[in-house]
């Protein structure tokens, strides 16, 4: 009754205005144009006005004075709803498309797959007649399952003719490949097709080289796809240069290009890849738009520079791009890379890298369809970058930074680096650049030369049972584990004002701590470009006003633990804070590749009980000998049980002519002190370290977690006649899991003039504060408060003499300055196996907790 009561006042009172509507039939009057256009200017400008928006333009627009703001208002409201209907309805169209393209896709997909099932079918019919005929020869037998690739002596490239030949069997060996059955395709594990996934991937099971193919839907035209994925250079931060020394036209307004391609080698162990190949441009009847590439034969040929003896010629087989158009706009996208990278020359530890198809397909394949995908989202303005920055200067970054920490590690001797003082028995390569300037990329003017150039310092090492991903988060997050602020202060300062301040640098106090500014990422988070301030704090009075941090601009890579064979990076650069587009960087860093090896094979002969902890890891070349592979006794350790991946560091720092010799000894001393912290680091996140009787050792000279830890509990039974552990029956594995859990704080502390602590329990650590790494750089008399200390003094004596002793409840301290109440201490002496022998002190503390 109340709501009709309220209609009709409300239609009383509104009577007049709508009747100025109203026509002699009783129905509204159309706006007129003049009017409509008034209003989708201010609709441009304000799609939802205010009500005093509307009553402002009813004044100021004489034509709208004839109407009431709530009609206004309700046109307001009904454009606001023809727009939000308008954007859905478009969303829904384009999502259609996509969804039709992607069900095309995955229709032809099934189609190769049950051509290729098939086929299989009738290999195996074939293959067990061919068992059951008692006659066959066993040679013919071989014969007829080697699949045998043409090879093609080089031709005269000014013949076009009989280029052309080559170039139309390159297309229909690549097209056999991308959309049949010429390869045997699996699905790349740990990559399962989906409706959120960047494309379908697959890799060779067995072919001549490693193969890799993707495929996948691109809203962009197919010619632009093609210019993208031709420029190498600017996606594949392998591809160290592409050079077209012929381009000659084909028939369908075609083009025949032979082209030098080079790339970086990954690590300093091996020799970096070059091809010579033919690349052959073209359109299909139906439309669709091919590139495909194929070696030309013949180790000579191709140009001579004055590198080439860095270079090992790899051989291409036909790959390439097929690209068709979808209705509606976009491509669907074949991507297939087939290589053969002549892996005999490498150690065979290195091996895996050039001799896996997943490899290849992650640094390859994969790189080059989420590029492209990239920049269509891109230009679609579904990527959001801070700091204002447009995509594609930060991805300019990106590529420099990735591109000089490339040039780092494989130093050129045509880019002007050289090796210094090298005898072939250093752990730690020094090699110099003096001829090094930095110029900036959009303004050469701009470029910062250094009077005697640039010096980086760089190794290699194996490490095992340490997953890459998880050592790159650890570098990434707790930079202070590793790295030494008056070095990045160094650098920082020498790209910043030109100064070289080594060994004369003003003292300053780094506090630890680590400020992460994202600028933007990938759009699966495989690689995150972001920007680092390390803040640091003069400890000279004058200064002391003075802002000491560092910034570095840093890209991030591989830290998904479920990514399959990806390659782990961290690499970082000093850059002034104003971040200019143009700023010069000599980037640093560690690169992590995980290698695969054949189950029931071990590829590594040198002992690796001591890897982890010894400068040995260094020199892999010394025990690893390049050629076939040998044979192993029955007695070797089969791979599979250890996964292995090698660890490529690389530092640059600018120099001084006159300080030469001081910045190679710093850098040197620099990258020794960073590969054993690393060592720390990796022994602590290894899963093997706590739960494996192979586990490393926890420090240099100290017995490995399992043996400690059957010291620790048969000595506390030994000297307190009672159970640390209460269990009846504990193995090997049991006792460090249960001492791990164990709800008291266990804390290990070796018997030096200055003891400093070198195992813990969960709870210690808990209790500290801080990590197995920084364990080891903490005393027992950092723990305690006065009185705590004076306890220890005062019964030092009774527990060295009778090998245990209690202290009563009091207060500790961790590392980050809180206070720890515990009502109860005992220490005892961990004796070693022989029970004469005393390895080290344990402390439990009973009942801990934060004041």
């Amino acid at each position: 009754m109340a709501m009709a009561v309220a209609q009709h006042r409300v239609s009383t009172s509104g009577s007049s205005s709508i009747n100025k509507h109203l026509d002699a039939s009783g129905k509204y009057v159309r706006y007129t144009a003049e009017q409509v256009e008034a209003l989708e200017r201010v609709y441009a400008e304000c799609p939802k006005p205010s009500s005093l928006r509307r009553q402002q333009l009813i004044r100021e627009c004489p034509i709208l004075s004839n109407i009431e703001p709530k009609q206004i208002k309700v046109w307001f409201q009904n454009r606001r709803c023809r727009e939000k209907q308008r954007k859905e309805s478009s969303r829904l169209q384009t999502v259609n498309r996509k969804l039709s393209a992607m069900n095309k896709l995955l229709m032809e997909e099934n189609d190769r797959l049950q051509k290729q099932v098939s086929q299989l079918v009738c290999e195996n019919g074939y293959m067990r007649q061919q068992l059951h005929t008692v006659n066959a020869s066993a040679t013919d037998a071989s014969c007829d399952s080697v699949v045998t690739t043409p090879q093609h002596s080089l031709r005269d490239p000014n013949n076009p003719a009989g280029l052309l030949s080559i170039a139309e069997e390159t297309l229909a060996e690549f097209l056999s490949k991308a959309t049949g059955t010429a390869v045997d395709w699996v699905q790349m594990p740990g990559m399962k097709p989906g409706p959120d996934s960047v494309g379908i991937f697959a890799i060779s099971q067995s072919c001549s080289g490693v193969a890799a193919r993707a495929c996948g839907l691109v809203s962009l035209e197919p010619t632009k796809i093609a210019e993208i994925l031709k420029d190498r250079p600017s996606w594949l931060r392998d591809c160290r240069n592409l050079e077209v020394f012929t381009m000659f036209p084909a028939g369908s307004g075609g083009t025949i290009e032979l082209v030098y391609t080079q790339m970086f080698a990954p690590t300093t162990l091996a020799p970096a890849r070059d091809f010579w190949t033919l690349r052959y441009t073209t359109t299909l009847e139906n439309g669709s738009f091919v590139v495909c590439e194929r070696s030309l034969s013949g180790s000579g040929a191709g140009p001579s520079t004055a590198a080439a003896a860095q270079f090992v010629r790899a051989e291409v087989l036909p790959s390439g791009y097929l690209i068709r158009p979808c209705e509606g706009g976009g491509s669907i996208i074949h991507i297939v890379d087939h290589l053969n990278l002549e892996a005999w020359n490498v150690p065979e530890v290195l091996r895996p890298l050039y001799e896996s198809s997943k490899v290849i397909a992650q640094k390859m394949t994969i790189a080059a369809l989420r590029y492209v995908k990239q920049i269509a989202q891109e230009r679609s303005g579904e990527v959001v970058y801070s700091m204002g920055r447009q995509p594609a200067v930060l991805r300019t970054f990106s590529q420099r930074l990735s591109r000089g920490f490339n040039d780092a590690i494989n130093g050129f001797n045509d880019d002007g680096w050289s090796i210094m003082n090298c005898d072939g028995n250093e752990d730690v390569i020094i090699a110099i650049n003096s001829s090094k300037s930095f110029s900036c990329t959009s303004n050469p003017n701009n470029a910062l030369p250094f009077v005697g150039g640039v010096l980086c310092a760089k190794a290699s090492m194996l490490l095992q049972n340490v997953p890459p991903a998880v050592l790159v988060r650890f570098l990434r997050e707790h930079r202070s584990e590793w790295a030494d602020f008056n070095v990045d202060a160094y650098t920082a300062a020498s790209l910043k004002a030109g100064t070289y301040a080594y060994p004369g640098m003003r003292p300053t106090r780094f506090t630890g701590s680590q400020i992460i500014m994202p600028l933007g990422h990938t759009i699966e988070h495989e690689e995150i470009l972001e920007v680092i301030r390390l803040e640091g704090h003069s400890l000279v009075q004058e200064d002391a006003f003075v802002s000491r941090d560092i910034h570095l601009l840093q890209i991030c890579s591989g830290i998904d633990e479920n990514a399959v064979g990806a390659c782990s990076e961290l690499v970082f650069a000093p850059i002034d804070e104003m971040f200019p587009d143009d700023a010069p960087v000599i980037p640093s860093g560690f690169r992590i590749i995980p290698l695969e090896s054949k189950p029931g094979v071990i590829i590594i002969q040198s002992d690796t009980k001591d890897s982890l902890t010894t400068n040995r890891t260094l020199d892999l070349t010394s025990s690893l000998e390049v050629g076939p592979a040998t044979n192993h006794s029955s007695g070797d350790v089969p791979s599979s049980q250890n996964s292995r991946s090698v660890l490529t560091i690389a530092f640059q720092f600018p120099f001084d002519s006159s300080l030469q010799d001081n910045v190679a000894t710093m850098a040197r001393q620099y990258v020794r002190s960073v590969i054993s912290s690393v060592q720390r680091v990796a022994m602590a996140i290894s899963p093997s370290g706590l739960s494996t009787a192979v586990g490393p050792k926890l420090s240099p000279g100290s017995p490995e977690a399992l043996t400690l830890a059957q010291w620790i509990y048969q000595s506390y039974s030994y000297h307190i006649g009672a159970e640390l552990l209460r269990s009846e029956s504990l193995g090997s594995d049991s006792i460090l899991k249960n001492l791990w859990q164990h709800q008291d704080a266990i804390l290990c502390c070796s018997l030096k003039s200055l003891p400093v602590f070198i195992f813990a329990n969960q709870a210690g650590l808990d209790m500290l504060e801080t990590t197995l790494v920084s364990l080891q750089d903490i005393t027992l008399d950092k723990i305690f408060d006065e009185p705590g200390r004076k306890a220890l003094c005062s019964d030092f004596a009774k527990l060295m003499q009778q090998g245990y002793a209690y202290f009563p409840a009091g207060i500790c301290m961790s590392t980050m300055g809180r206070h720890v109440s515990y009502e109860q201490a005992v220490a005892w002496k961990v004796l070693e196996a022989d029970e004469s022998t005393v390895h080290c002190l344990a402390f439990s503390f009973v009942n801990w907790s934060f004041v």
